[in-house]
C-alpha cells in the first residue's frame, strides 16, 4: 500500500527536515557540543540527545512508529549522532510510507487531546525546526558559517528580496554522511554581499 496524497506530502517535507537538521549538527565541531550559550540553554549535544529522544518518543506513543534502533546512539559524539539519527529517521519514514489511505487523518492522542495523524506529525516538524533555528544561533555565536536551511542567511548573500541565493551546505543525506566520515565539505558562501542583510538595518 502506498501512503495517501496527504502523506506523500508529509514525507516529503520529513526528508528535506532530516536533512535541514543533520545540515546544522554537521556545522558544529566536536570541541562545539559542550558549548552552553547560557545557564539555562542546552549545549548542542544536548540538543542533539533531545532530537533524538523526542522524536522516538513521539513516534512510539503518538504514531505508533516502532523501529528497531534504540532513541540514542551508543557512543555520543559527533559523528555517531550524524549516522544514528540519518538511519533512525530513515526506519522512520519506511514505516510511514506503508500506512494505508486515511491512516493519515485518523485520530491519535497528542498529550491531554485527540488530533489527527497528520496534525501530530506537522507539529513534530515544526518541533525539530524550532530546535534547528536555535542551534543556528548557536553556530552564530560561535562564529561557525550559516548555510540555507529554508532560504537565504547573512553569509549566503543577505535577503531574498536582493535575490539572494539558496545555499545548501550538502545536497542530499548520502551526500552528508559521505563527506563527514571524510572531514567534511565547506563549500564557498559569498557573505551578505552590498545590501543589508535585514529589512531593519
Amino acid at each position: 500500500m502506498s501512503a495517501t496524497e496527504t502523506g506523500t506530502d508529509l514525507l516529503a517535507s520529513y526528508d528535506t527536515e532530516r536533512l535541514k537538521t543533520l545540515s546544522a549538527w554537521s556545522c558544529f565541531a566536536e570541541e562545539d557540543l559542550r558549548f552552553r550559550p547560557a545557564p539555562r540553554a542546552r549545549t548542542p549535544l544536548e540538543q542533539m540527545v533531545h532530537q533524538c529522544v523526542s522524536e522516538d518518543i513521539w513516534m512510539r506513543t503518538m504514531l505508533g512508529i516502532e523501529i528497531a534502533l534504540p532513541a540514542l546512539p551508543a557512543r555520543e559524539d559527533r559523528l555517531a549522532f550524524l549516522h544514528h539519527y540519518a538511519e533512525a529517521s530513515e526506519e522512520r519514514r519506511v514505516r510511514l510510507a506503508d500506512k494505508e489511505d486515511g491512516w493519515w487523518a485518523g485520530t491519535t492522542r497528542f498529550f491531554d487531546v485527540e488530533r489527527s495523524r497528520a496534525w501530530v506529525f506537522v507539529r513534530r516538524l515544526t518541533h525539530s525546526a524550532h530546535h534547528r533555528g536555535q542551534l543556528t544561533v548557536y553556530l552564530r555565536l560561535l562564529g561557525r558559517p550559516v548555510y540555507s536551511t529554508y532560504g537565504p542567511t547573512a553569509d549566503t548573500g543577505g535577503l531574498f528580496l536582493h535575490k539572494a541565493p539558496t545555499l545548501y551546505r550538502y545536497a542530499s543525506l548520502e551526500d552528508l554522511l559521505a563527506a563527514e566520515d571524510a572531514g567534511g565539505q565547506w563549500p564557498e558562501l559569498p557573505g551578505p554581499g552590498e545590501k543589508p542583510a535585514t529589512e531593519r538595518p
